[in-house]
Formats: structure tokens, sequence, C-alpha cells
């Protein structure tokens, strides 16, 4: 005999409330595994993909995590150090692009920066401002990293979770299906499919989209002469997920400073525009149809307040969470929305969806 609406609504909010004691509580201890898990999920398809060319998933899986292990050396060599130099650079050099902003502005309009001017105060004191507080977080996000990940241990235990993970993914999905509630198994099976393929159109193709814009607005620059070109790709690339904010944030941020690099060559400040021009245009009709689709099912401000919310209550691994708890809620939302709309309570008495479609 299946269980009553109130008793699964009675099991179901144990669970979450026993999920959300554990995260709050385990936080710490349960961050490299979720990265670990993640990157699993992430890799589980091209694993999938070389076991049907004829490799063994032992086999498979090797050779995926080592092109991972190459890829990651390459980047810490090559590419996190130029990050990081640029970085700093940006931060010292703050002061100066204000000083430079405000002897335009003086040139430009004497009566507007007068020596009593609030405005001209204020334009002194926002770039040692931003330079202190960029300096103050970068040793802060460095601190606190060290602290709560406890960076060492988490960089050994990340890769061989991610391993072991990825070379059991399948049996794992098995034993989990075969203790299914036999009653909601279909339904279950139905729901975690909607859910798999939101995060799947979502983790993997936004993060395909946003190393690819990455690393071709980071290229452009630096062949265009920008200086922090780097920098700038880096940041446009990370926030692309959030639709035409990566655009519009690194196109500001790549205009601003190369109006004050090239002020007077227009043509390179329109090579720099058009550089950010052509890239959205690549996201729009190329990179994200592609990688992503049509459909998402996951909303940027929806994901925005997810990421707020499991941030501020669980700090980071509450931020890795936020992305399946948010999708699967918004799964569930969805689900919950179909079966209101067949019920009696939204189509009545005496009435059938043909009628009032004929209607």
């Amino acid at each position: 005999m299946a269980l009553s609406v109130k008793q699964q609504l009675t099991y179901w909010g144990i669970a979450a409330a026993v999920f959300l004691v554990a995260l709050w509580a385990l936080g710490q201890v349960l961050a490299p595994f979720l990265v670990g898990g993640a990157i699993a999920y992430f890799l589980d398809p091209i694993a999938d993909r070389l076991e049907r060319l004829g490799l063994s998933r032992v086999l498979a899986t090797t050779i995926i995590s080592l092109s991972v292990l190459l890829i990651g050396v390459l980047l810490v060599l090559a590419v996190i150090p130029s990050l990081a130099s640029q970085l700093g650079g940006l931060i010292e050099a703050t002061p100066t692009i204000f000083r430079k902003l405000q002897t335009f502005l003086t040139e430009r309009f004497p009566d507007l920066l007068d020596e009593n001017s609030v405005i001209r105060r204020s334009i002194l004191s926002i770039g040692d401002n931003l330079r202190a507080w960029g300096t103050e977080a970068a040793k802060t996000l460095f601190t606190s990293a060290l602290g709560v990940l406890n960076a060492l241990l988490f960089l050994v235990v990340v890769p061989v979770v991610a391993f072991y993970l990825l070379l059991d993914w399948d049996n794992m999905i098995a034993r989990i299906d075969a203790l299914l509630p036999r009653d909601h198994a279909p339904v279950v099976r139905d729901l975690a499919g909607r859910i798999d393929k939101v995060l799947a159109a979502f983790v993997r193709g936004q993060l395909s989209v946003c190393i690819a814009l990455g690393v071709f607005y980071s290229v452009a620059l630096m062949l265009a002469g920008l200086d922090f070109g780097l920098l700038v790709g880096a940041i446009a690339g990370a926030i692309t997920f959030i639709p035409y904010v990566g655009a519009l944030v690194g196109g500001a941020l790549a205009i601003g400073l190369a109006l004050f690099q090239f002020w007077g060559d227009w043509a390179s400040i329109g090579i720099i525009a058009g550089i950010f021009a052509f890239g959205q245009f690549l996201e729009g009709n190329v990179i994200t149809p592609r990688l992503v689709g049509n459909s998402v099912g996951l909303h940027p401000v929806w994901l925005l307040f997810a990421l707020s919310a499991f941030g501020s209550a669980f700090g980071f691994v509450g931020m890795l969470v936020a992305v399946p708890v948010a999708a699967s809620i918004g799964v569930l939302t969805r689900w919950a929305i179909e079966k209101y709309q067949e019920s009696l309570l939204y189509q009545g008495v005496g009435k059938t969806p043909s009628q009032d479609d004929g209607k």
C-alpha cells in the first residue's frame, strides 16, 4: 500500500532537513568531495563516449585524468601566474588611472572640478580607496581559501575523489536506481532525468561557453595590445553564464582601459570594442546554441538568488550545491505546475481542456 501524501511529505521534509544540517555541520569536510563529484559529473559523458569507441572504463578514466592533469599543470605554469601578475598590476595602476581621469575632466570642465568641488575630492579618493580595497580583498581571498579549504589537502583529495567517482559513476547510478521505492521509481526517474538535462545543459554547456569566450577575449585583447588583456578576458569569460553581463562588464572594463592606454588612437579603441561585439555575436549565434541549446530552464535571476542564499548560509560549499539545488527546485516546480494543470482544481468539474480550447 502506497504511503499517503502527508507521510511522503514528512519523509521528504526530514530528508531535506538532514541534508541542510549535514551541509552546515560538515561543509568544510564535504567541499573537496563535492568538487570532485562535480568534476566527475562534468567528465562522465566523455568517458561514456570513449567507452562507445571500444575503450574500457578504466582506460577511458585514466586517459581523461591524465589529460586534465596535463591541462592543470599548463594552467598553473603558464596562465595563473600571468593572471595574478596582471591583477596586482591593475590594483597598483588604479590610482594612476583615476588621476588621469581627474586631469582629463579638469582640462575639459574646469568649472566643474574646482578645488572645493565634491566631485574632485571624490575622484581623488576613489582610486586610493579601490587600491586599498583590492589589496585587502586579494589578501582576504587568499587567506580564507587556505583556512576554509585547507588548500593542500583540497588539491590532493579532489583529483582522487574525481577519479574514483568517474570510474564508478555508472555503477553508482545503477545502485541508486535499485534503491528507489518501487511505487515512485518511474516518477523519480523522470524527475531525475529532467534535472540531469537542466544541469547538463547549464553546467557542462555554460562552463564550456565561459572557457571558450574567456580564451577568445584574452587572446584577442592581448593580440590587440591591451594592458591587462588576459585579466579582462578571464573576467568576461567567467561571468558569461549571465546573458549579456559578461560582454557588458568585460567590454566596459576593456574600453575604459583602452581609453587611457590608446587615447587619441581611435582605431585601437575601435578594435577593442569590435572584439567584444564579435564575441557577443559568436556567443549568441554559434557557441551557446551548439554547447547549451535553446532552452536551459534555469533563469539567471533564480541562479543568482540561489548562489547568494546558499553562499550566505553555508559558505563556499553552499555555492557548490546552489546550482544543483536551484535546478532541482525549478524542475520540481514545473512538474508541480503540470500536475496542477491536469487536476480538477485547475480544469474544473464538467469541463475538459478541449472544451476550453474551443471557446
